[in-house]
C-alpha cells in the first residue's frame, strides 16, 4: 500500500470509530462488536503504518493507542502489564549515573575550562528561575479563569486515602541547599539522586583537570569509553521502550478508568490547556530569540517527550535526550551539565501544577486566597519545588505541605490523585520539554552551537 493510500485509509477508520462513538453516546446504540472491530482496525492500519515507517517514534505512537485500547477492553489483562515499563525504568535506571558521570567528565576535564563550567551554571540557573517562576504565574491565572474548584462536591476515594497516607508517610525534611551536595556517591546512584551525581562528576572532573596531561589521560579514555558503551547501551534499551509504552497506559486505564474524569474533568481539562499556552507563549518566543530551528529541535525532542509523557516518569527520556541533543550539534559538555540540572531545577510543568492545584484545593474547600495571597504562594512554591525530583511523591509532598502552610485542610488535596495519572503525563513531557530547550538556549548563549 502506498504512502497516499495508507494515510487515506487510516483518516477514513479514524473518522468512522469517532463517529460511531458519537452515535452510540447521543443516538441509537451500536452494536458492541461494530465498536469493538472498528477501533481495532484503526489500530491495526496504525501497526502497519509504523511498520512501514520503521521508527521508534512511529511504534511509540502506536504503542500508546493500542496501550488504551487493551486497558479499555481487557482490564483484567491490562492490570498486570505495568512489569513491561517496571522493566525499561529499571534498565533506563542503571544507565544515568554512569551516564552523566563519564559524559560531564570528558565535556569539563578534556578541555579544562573550568571558568565555562562556573558560568554555564550561572546562567543555567537565571534561565531555570525566570522560565518556571513564569509557569507559576500561568498556573495561578489558569485556575482563577476556570475556577474548576469552586461549588465542586468531590468525595475522596478509600483508595485514595490510602494512597495519600501512604505517600505523606514517607515525608522528610528537605533542605535545598544542603539536598545539592552527596554525601556517599553510592547511596546518590542507588536512590537515584540525578543533582547529586552532577555535583560529584563536576568535582571529579575539576580535579581531573588539575592533574598532569600523563595522569589525566588514562581517566579520560577510560570515561570516552564509557559513555560511549552508555549510549550504546540505550539503543538497544529503547527497543524495549514501545512495550514499556504500551504497558504503562493500559495499566493506567484498567487502574483509574475513564469514569474519574468526570467530577475533575474541568481541572484536567484546565491543567492541559494552561500547559499548551504556556509552551505557546514562554517556549515558542524563547525559541524566536536565540533563533531556534524549530524542525530540527522537534525532531530532536519527539522522541524522549513522547516516552516521558506515556510513561509519566522524566529519567526514562533523560538518555535518549542526551543522545539526541548531542546528535543535534548541541557540545556534551553543555548537554550532559545543563540537562540532568534541570531535572532537579527546571520542572516547568511541575511548578505550573502546583500553582494550579493549589489554588483548586482552596476553591473546593471554599478558602478565597486574595491576590497577595496567592503570591505568597507563589514565592513558597518558588523555593519548595527545587531540587526534589529524586524524591518519590514529591509533588504530591510539596502541594500538602503548601495548602497546609496557607491554612487549608490538607485532606482535600487527596482527591486530585484520582486523575493524578493523568495529569503527571502532561507536566513531565512539559518537563522534559522545557529542558531540552534549556540546554539549547545555554549552548546558544555560551556560543557552543550554531544551526
Amino acid at each position: 500500500m502506498k504512502p497516499k493510500q495508507l494515510f487515506i485509509a487510516i483518516f477514513v477508520a479514524s473518522s468512522l470509530a469517532v463517529i460511531l462513538g458519537v452515535v452510540d453516546h447521543y443516538f441509537s446504540p451500536v452494536s458492541e462488536t461494530v465498536l469493538t472491530l472498528t477501533r481495532w482496525l484503526t489500530w491495526l492500519l496504525f501497526i502497519y503504518w509504523a511498520y512501514q515507517k520503521r521508527s521508534l517514534t512511529g511504534w511509540i505512537v502506536v504503542s500508546m493507542m493500542v496501550g488504551c485500547e487493551i486497558g479499555f477492553s481487557f482490564p483484567g489483562v491490562a492490570i498486570h502489564l505495568n512489569v513491561f515499563s517496571n522493566i525499561f525504568l529499571r534498565l533506563i535506571k542503571t544507565i544515568i549515573a554512569p551516564l552523566i558521570f563519564s559524559t560531564l567528565v570528558v565535556g569539563i576535564a578534556a578541555h579544562s575550562n573550568l571558568k565555562q563550567v562556573g558560568r554555564m551554571g550561572l546562567k543555567a540557573i537565571i534561565y531555570f528561575e525566570a522560565v518556571t517562576t513564569l509557569a507559576l504565574f500561568i498556573g495561578l491565572a489558569a485556575i482563577n479563569l476556570t475556577k474548576a474548584g469552586e461549588g465542586a462536591v468531590i468525595n475522596i476515594q478509600q483508595g485514595q486515602e490510602q494512597r495519600a497516607e501512604k505517600l505523606l508517610a514517607q515525608k522528610q525534611s528537605h533542605d535545598v541547599i544542603l539536598d545539592i551536595f552527596p554525601e556517599n556517591i553510592a547511596k546518590a546512584v542507588a536512590d537515584g539522586q540525578v543533582l547529586q551525581v552532577v555535583v560529584f562528576s563536576i568535582f571529579f572532573a575539576v580535579a581531573l583537570a588539575r592533574l598532569s596531561e600523563q595522569k589525566r589521560k588514562p581517566m579520560l579514555e577510560f570515561c570516552e569509553g564509557l559513555s560511549d558503551v552508555m549510549f550504546k547501551f540505550t539503543d538497544m534499551v529503547m527497543y524495549v521502550a514501545p512495550f514499556a509504552v504500551c504497558g504503562a497506559l493500559a495499566y493506567s486505564i484498567a487502574s483509574f478508568g475513564f469514569d474519574v474524569l468526570k467530577n475533575l474533568a474541568l481541572l484536567v481539562a484546565t491543567l492541559y490547556a494552561a500547559l499548551v499556552v504556556f509552551v505557546l507563549v514562554v517556549f515558542v518566543p524563547i525559541g524566536l530569540i536565540i533563533k531556534l530551528n524549530f524542525k530540527k529541535f522537534i525532531a530532536a525532542v519527539t522522541e524522549p517527550v513522547t516516552i516521558a509523557f506515556s510513561t509519566a516518569t522524566s529519567e526514562s527520556a533523560l538518555p535518549k535526550a542526551m543522545e539526541n541533543l548531542e546528535a543535534m550539534g548541541i557540545p556534551r559538555k553543555v548537554v550532559s551539565f545543563v540537562l540532568p540540572t534541570g531535572y532537579s531545577f527546571n520542572l516547568d510543568g511541575s511548578t505550573l501544577y502546583l500553582s494550579l492545584a493549589s489554588v483548586f484545593v482552596a476553591q473546593l474547600a471554599g478558602v478565597d486566597l486574595t491576590f497577595v495571597q496567592q503570591i505568597e504562594m507563589v514565592v513558597i512554591l518558588m523555593l519548595t519545588s527545587k531540587g526534589v525530583a529524586g524524591v518519590r511523591g514529591a509533588t504530591f509532598l510539596i502541594l500538602v505541605a503548601t495548602v497546609d502552610r496557607m491554612g487549608i485542610d490538607p485532606h482535600k488535596a487527596f482527591v486530585i490523585l484520582g486523575v493524578d495519572a493523568i495529569m503527571d503525563m502532561a507536566r513531565t513531557g512539559t518537563n522534559v520539554l522545557g529542558n531540552c530547550l534549556a540546554t539549547v538556549v545555554v549552548a546558544k548563549w555560551e556560543g557552543e552551537y550554531k544551526d
